[in-house]
C-alpha cells in the first residue's frame, strides 16, 4: 500500500491522541529529507518523524535511533527559531489529501503569541516540509526550494505566499453523504479499483481495489459495505503488514483481495510501529545508496585499476614461463655467429638442446648478427628478473582486491553510520584525500556492535575492517571464540565465553553468516575457531587474518533471530 489519504487520515488521528497540546522539546535533521520533531506529551517523549523521502515520504511516531549531524543545516535552524518549546495546537489533515498541517503556537521576540503551521505534503518526489505563519501564509522556508523554472503553478521558497497543490474533483470519502456516495457508485460502468480512485479521493491503489473486492461480493448492498469498510477503518484499525512472493504491503486493516497471494501477516499495535517495521530497513538501504554512491564509486575504480594491474602481471608471469627460449636462441645465435646472415629477418640453426633439430629465429633487420643475439639475452634477464618480483606483486594485487572486495560487501551491508567509519578507513588507507586540513580532536573510537545469546553470552559484531581489527587483535581474550563466513568478505565475530554452548554458537554463527555477502542465502558455511589460531600477517590489509584448526557450521541468516539477539542487549 501507498501511503494514501485514507492511511494520512487514520495516521493523523493517531497522532493527534498522543501529541496533542505538547511541546517541542528537540528538533534535528538527520538526512536531507527527515526531519525529527521530539515532542513532549503525557510526560513522555515522543519522536514524531517527517519525511518528505521521495520514496518513502511518510509521517508517523518511531523509536529507531537517528544521527544527530554536527552541523545543523539552514532549514532545521529556522524550524529551532520558530519551534522550540512552542505547543502543538493542532494535527490536521487537509480534507483527504496527502497533506497534513501541524500547527503551533510560540511567542515571538516580543513575547506575543502567534501560530506557525508546518506543512508535511506526501506527495512522492514532489514531498515537502513548509514553515508557514499562519497570519499571512508567508513561506518562511521550505525543505526543499522550487523556484518558477521547476514548477510555474507555485514557488516554494521563503518569502513567498503558500498555495496548495492542485485540487481534482472528487468526494471527500469521509465528510460526503450517503446520497452523493451512492449516486457516485451507481453511475460506475465497471466496478474496480481504478474507477473509484476516479470518483473518490484519497484512495491509493491497494486500498480502492479492496474496496472494489467487497463492493463486488455484495454488489446488492453497496452502501453497507461501504459504512462497515470505513467503520472497521477508522474504529477497528489493525495494522497489518503483508508479504507476497512479489511484493510487501502494510495496511491499516486486513486486506482481504491479498488473502490467497499472502505469504506472511504480522500485526502491530500502532500505525507508527508498522511504519518503523515497513520502512526502516528500506529507507536505510536507500539512504545508503544516496550517501555512499561516492564510496562505491571510488571503491569500484580501485577495484577495476587492481583488476587489470593483475592481468598485466599474470602476463608477465606467463612470459616468463618462455624465458629459457629466449636465452637458447640468444647462445644458438652466438655460436653460429658466422652463419647468421645480415638484414634478413629470420635465420634456420640447427639447434643443439634439441638434437639438431633446425630451429627457425625471428632477427631485427637493422641489428647485426651479435645485437640481434644480445637482444635475445636481454629479453631472457628481464623476464628472468621479473619472476623475483612478479609473484609478490601479483600476492599484494590479489590481496588488495580482496580488501577492496570487502569493503565493497560492508558498503553494501552499512547503515549510514558505518559509512561515515568506512570513509575514514579509506582515508586512513590512502584511498581517499582527507578534507580536514586542520587536525581534528581525535574521535572516540567506534565499538563493535554488542548482541546478547539466548543464555546470556555476549556476542560482539565488528562492523568494518577497523572495527573487526580491534575486536580480534585488542579486545578479544586468547580462550574467546572467533567466527567468519567461509572465504567471503563479512563481518569478525567474536563470542565471549570460553566454554559456549551449542546454542550460542549457532547464534553467533548466524551473525556472521547475517553480517556478510550471505545475508539472503541458506546454509551458509561459517568458520568457527579459538582466537588464539587467528594471526593477521605483517603489514596486512586491516581486517585480514589467517587462521586454522577451525570447526565448519551451517546456518541460515534470519533477520528475525538477529532482532531478536540484538533486543537482548538491550
Amino acid at each position: 500500500m501507498s501511503f494514501d489519504g485514507i492511511f494520512t487520515h487514520l495516521i493523523v488521528n493517531e497522532l493527534a491522541e498522543q501529541l496533542q497540546n505538547g511541546r517541542v522539546h528537540k528538533i534535528q535533521q538527520p538526512y536531507e529529507h527527515e526531519i525529527i520533531l521530539v515532542i513532549r506529551a503525557k510526560r513522555q517523549n515522543h519522536k514524531l518523524l517527517l519525511s518528505a523521502n521521495p520514496n518513502y515520504a511518510r509521517i508517523q511516531l518511531t523509536t529507531m535511533q537517528y544521527d544527530n549531524p554536527a552541523t545543523p543545516p539552514n532549514f532545521v535552524m529556522m524550524l529551532r527559531k520558530y519551534l522550540e518549546g512552542a505547543i502543538l495546537q493542532s494535527i490536521e489533515q487537509v480534507e483527504n489529501d496527502r497533506i497534513v498541517h501541524l500547527t503551533f503556537s510560540h511567542r515571538d521576540e516580543l513575547g506575543d503569541l502567534e501560530n506557525i503551521v508546518l506543512v508535511v505534503e506526501l506527495m512522492g518526489r514532489h514531498s515537502t516540509i513548509l514553515l508557514l505563519n499562519q497570519d499571512n501564509d508567508k513561506i518562511l522556508d521550505a525543505i526543499k526550494h522550487i523556484g518558477l523554472s521547476q514548477n510555474t503553478y507555485r514557488t516554494l521558497l521563503p518569502g513567498a505566499t503558500y498555495i496548495d497543490p492542485p485540487k481534482q474533483e472528487v468526494l471527500d470519502p469521509f465528510k460526503a453523504d450517503d446520497t452523493q456516495i451512492f449516486d457516485r457508485l451507481s453511475t460506475l460502468d465497471d466496478l474496480t479499483g481504478k474507477s473509484l480512485q476516479a470518483q473518490f479521493q484519497g484512495l491509493g491503489r491497494d486500498t480502492a481495489n479492496e474496496l472494489a473486492f467487497r463492493l463486488k461480493e455484495k454488489p446488492d448492498e453497496k452502501m453497507a459495505v461501504w459504512n462497515n469498510f470505513f467503520t472497521e477503518l477508522t474504529q477497528y484499525t489493525q495494522p497489518t503488514y503483508l508479504s507476497t512472493a512479489e511484493k510487501e504491503f502494510f495496511t491499516p486493516i486486513f486486506y482481504r483481495y491479498l488473502e490467497e497471494q499472502q505469504t506472511k501477516r504480522t500485526t502491530y499495535s500502532t500505525l507508527s510501529d508498522l511504519l518503523d517495521a515497513f520502512y526502516w530497513e528500506k529507507a536505510e538501504r536507500d539512504r545508503v545508496k544516496e550517501q555512499g554512491n561516492f564510496l562505491i564509486k571510488r571503491v569500484e575504480n580501485e577495484i577495476k585499476r587492481n583488476q587489470t594491474k593483475l592481468k598485466k602481471r599474470e602476463k608477465t608471469l606467463a612470459d616468463s614461463k618462455n624465458a629459457e627460449e629466449f636465452r637458447q636462441k640468444g647462445e644458438l645465435l652466438t655460436t653460429f655467429m658466422n652463419q647468421v646472415p645480415r638484414g634478413q629477418t629470420q635465420v634456420e640453426l640447427p639447434n643443439y638442446y634439441e638434437e639438431d633439430k633446425p630451429l627457425t629465429i625471428p632477427l631485427d633487420p637493422a641489428l647485426s648478427p651479435s645485437q640481434n643475439a644480445q637482444k635475445y639475452f636481454q629479453r631472457y634477464q628481464k623476464l628472468r628478473n621479473a619472476v623475483k618480483v612478479v609473484g609478490e606483486q601479483i600476492k599484494e594485487a590479489k590481496d588488495e582486491l580482496a580488501y577492496l572486495q570487502s569493503i565493497m560487501s560492508q558498503i553494501e551491508l552499512a547503515s549510514p553510520t558505518d559509512l561515515k567509519l568506512i570513509k575514514e578507513e579509506l582515508v586512513t588507507q590512502g584511498y581517499i584525500k582527507s578534507t580536514n586540513k586542520k587536525k581534528k580532536k581525535q574521535e572516540k573510537k567506534s565499538q563493535a556492535e554488542r548482541f546478547i545469546a539466548s543464555d546470556g553470552t555476549p556476542i560482539l559484531v565488528g562492523k568494518n575492517n577497523l572495527q573487526n581489527d580491534r575486536l580480534t587483535q585488542k579486545t578479544a581474550k586468547k580462550n574467546h571464540y572467533w567466527l567468519h563466513v567461509q572465504n567471503i568478505p563479512g563481518s569478525h565475530v567474536i563470542i565471549q565465553s570460553p566454554e559456549p554452548t551449542e546454542e550460542t554458537i549457532v547464534e553467533a554463527a548466524m551473525l556472521a553468516a547475517y553480517f556478510s555477502k550471505y545475508r539472503f542465502s541458506s546454509s551458509v558455511p561459517v568458520d568457527m575457531v579459538q582466537v588464539k589460531h587467528v594471526k593477521k600477517p605483517k603489514g596486512a590489509k586491516p581486517g585480514f587474518v589467517v587462521y586454522e584448526n577451525q570447526t565448519t557450521y551451517f546456518v541460515t541468516p534470519s533477520k528475525k533471530d538477529v532482532d531478536d539477539l540484538k533486543n537482548n542487549a538491550k
